[in-house]
């Protein structure tokens, strides 16, 4: 693995250290120092110092940033794909598609629509017609980033490069478990020449969080239901905005008309892709009837042949490690119970103790309902559970069951009644014969409803919602004084009436008095 460059801030000296380790291997990859709140406090002073010039760039020239990042990064991608999976113990093909390749393909897409989205926007004046309205997105100023540890390093990029467009300065707090994603984005931007303390990285624990709620003026978080909730009221107190991606618990719906190859492709991969530490994962599966045992057949068969493990070369694994030790006792906690409760594991419902690393058996549970957590909670591992139902509307309800809105999938050759059920789901996204896919549509928002977060990711909605829409009206006429000022008098008034009677009336009679 390539040496990771750690800089530590004069007072980290001595602090606190975080010792990474290789999920995969318990191999100790790097010591990083925690941040402390006076650290914080100091980086957002330094990141106003930086984002005061930077602000006032066009949004031309900062996408040119954008451009130099992704040339370095396709540069650097193995590099990038090492530091990645060496924290994270995932298949290198993963960290390069859904990472690396993701990151190239955001710069890309803001770069070239910065000045389009950013742009001053005309708007007609209605009745002023002595005036000129315009719209201007303003930055919001510090904007603090908390990020995950399942995607390190492309759910970090998915917020730092627009909060950056937009004009602001980024500070982030990279999760605890893989900070040195995190600070491989800080080197990233150093390098591209961007000016100094206009993108930091902070490693630390929740308490490095809290000092970025308490300071920044802004918050993106993506992780759990329960600590954004505590995220967005400890900012409520400061009155900032908060940006919200949370937790999904998302259904996959599958019809009896559906091409069951094509269904079962997509669930073993849209469940056990990332060690089914994705968001939007499919984790429960709704199938009608007639078409529940030929589907659920394919998908153990293609469970089975699931090649699991880590290795350094691309290509040879297909289901890398959990990255967390809570989080693999979590979902083996939910797959016991549920196996108590009269659940049946087709394949897998154990831990893999064939490998050193922390590795769960992709997973493949029937007899299930929804008295049980795993069909409730969200998982967050490689975990199939799939329930027989009668029709399109019991699996409609099911799916609709549950305090998450982020993802969902609904599988069927009729793509009209596939768009129609779709409709119907209570769900930010929705695919229809297909999977996980709708999160590289970079043109179109991303995001949750219910319980599932607030605010949205790529295009025009992912760059404005780390700006501050500001109306300004113009004064086009130069008159001394206009008719609706002070002094009020009755000619005024009766202007008024007869203006309002004449834009306004419908039918109504009778004579001004």
């Amino acid at each position: 693995m390539p040496t990771v460059e750690v800089v530590p801030q004069q007072d980290q000296i001595r602090a606190r250290m975080i010792t990474v380790k290789n999920p995969a291997s318990g191999e100790q990859v790097a010591q990083v120092p925690v941040s402390s709140a006076l650290d914080v406090q100091e980086a957002v002073a330094r990141a106003r110092r930086a984002g005061a010039g930077w602000r006032e760039l066009s949004p031309k020239e900062r996408a040119g940033y954008l451009l130099a990042a992704r040339d370095w990064l396709v540069t650097h991608d193995q590099e990038v794909v090492e530091i990645i999976c060496a924290e994270t113990g995932k298949p290198r093909s993963e960290a390069l598609l859904a990472e690396v390749f993701y990151g190239c393909d955001l710069l890309g897409f803001y770069a070239k629509r910065a000045s389009k989205f950013l742009r001053d926007e005309p708007h007609s004046p209605g009745l002023l017609k002595t005036k000129r309205v315009y719209l201007r997105y303003a930055p919001l100023g510090v904007v603090g980033i908390i990020s995950p540890w399942n995607y390190p390093f492309a759910l970090t990029f998915g917020e730092v490069v627009p909060a950056l467009l937009a004009g602001n300065a980024v500070i982030l707090k990279p999760s605890e478990v893989t900070p040195l994603s995190g600070l491989l984005v800080e080197r990233l931007w150093r390098e591209c020449g961007l000016p100094d303390g206009l993108m930091q990285t902070l490693a630390g624990y929740g308490e490095t969080g809290t000092a970025l709620v308490d300071h920044c003026d802004a918050i993106a978080f993506t992780g759990s239901v329960a600590t954004g909730k505590k995220v967005a009221q400890r900012a409520a107190a400061r009155l900032i905005p908060v940006l919200l991606e949370l937790g999904g618990k998302d259904p996959m719906i599958v019809l009896a008309d559906a091409d069951l190859e094509r269904a079962a492709n997509g669930a073993v991969w849209g469940a056990f892709s990332n060690a089914g530490q994705i968001c939007i994962s499919v984790e429960r599966v709704y199938v009608e009837a007639s078409a529940y045992e030929p589907f659920v057949a394919k998908v153990v068969e293609k469970t089975k042949r699931l090649r699991q493990g880590y290795h350094p070369e691309y290509g040879q694994i297909d289901v890398g490690a959990m990255i967390r030790p809570e989080q693999l006792d979590i979902v083996d906690s939910q797959v016991q119970e549920a196996l108590a409760q009269g659940a049946k594991a087709l394949t897998g419902g154990r831990r893999n103790e064939a490998l050193a690393g922390l590795f769960y058996q992709p997973t493949v549970l029937v007899n299930v309902d929804h008295s049980m957590r795993i069909m409730r909670e969200e998982t967050f591992g490689p975990v199939l559970p799939i329930m027989r139902v009668r029709d399109a509307q019991e699996a409609l309800r099911l799916a609709n069951d549950s305090s998450y809105g982020l993802n969902a999938s609904v599988w069927t050759r009729n793509k009209r009644l596939g768009q129609r059920l779709a409709a119907q789901v209570e769900s930010g996204s929705v695919c229809v014969n297909d999977c996980l896919a709708n999160y590289l549509a970079l043109d179109v928002p991303f995001g949750g409803v219910k319980q599932s977060g607030l605010g949205r990711r790529h295009g025009l909605w992912g760059i404005r919602q780390f700006c501050q829409p500001q109306t300004v009206l113009v004064d086009r006429a130069g008159l001394k004084r206009e008719p609706i000022w002070f002094p009020y008098t009755p000619r005024t008034a009766r202007l008024l009436r007869r203006t309002m009677r004449l834009l306004f009336r419908r039918g109504i009679k009778g004579k001004l008095r």
